[in-house]
């Protein structure tokens, strides 16, 4: 079991790193190796955990509070948003093609629509594996395809 800091962490991508107090590389961390309540992660906390050898690198699991230090206090949750009183803003829709057919929308190459699939994913729900990021992206990407709104 080795000991280390947290060097960050990003919640939203679920992901961060550590520093082993031995010294050497820093090591991966992702949210599913948490054995500890995400909330309590941030900036200089003091863990326990196993090293592996990941597909990029030294990669942290079984990562839990360092034997005495005190569970810190989780981050509160903010208050929801709530719309501000006054007229909905207009929807956009899309004018005539050229030729009087169907309305015209922007058409993404597969790379970029993959691209921005994949940032909104981590976003929404960060505990995804990358095999459920792949699989899900690759329904996507034919779902769009068979609806035209990506190339390929």
């Amino acid at each position: 079991m080795a000991t280390g800091r947290v060097l960050r962490f990003d919640g939203t991508r679920g992901y961060g790193f550590i520093a082993p107090d031995r010294g050497g590389e820093d090591v991966f961390l992702h949210v599913n190796d948490l054995v500890i309540p995400e909330s309590y992660v941030r900036t200089g906390l003091m863990v326990e955990f196993e090293i592996e050898e990941g597909d990029r690198g030294l990669k942290a699991s079984s990562v839990r509070l360092a034997t005495g230090t005190p569970a810190p206090q989780p981050f509160p949750m903010p208050a929801p948003v709530q719309p501000a009183p006054g007229p909905v803003a207009p929807t956009y829709t899309a004018g005539p093609s050229q030729d009087g057919g169907e309305p015209l929308c922007d058409v993404l190459g597969v790379e970029e629509y993959t691209r921005e699939v994949t940032e909104l994913l981590l976003e929404a729900a960060p505990s995804l594996t990358a095999d459920q990021i792949l699989r899900i992206r690759s329904e996507l990407v034919q779902f769009g395809k068979n609806h035209g709104w990506n190339e390929g």
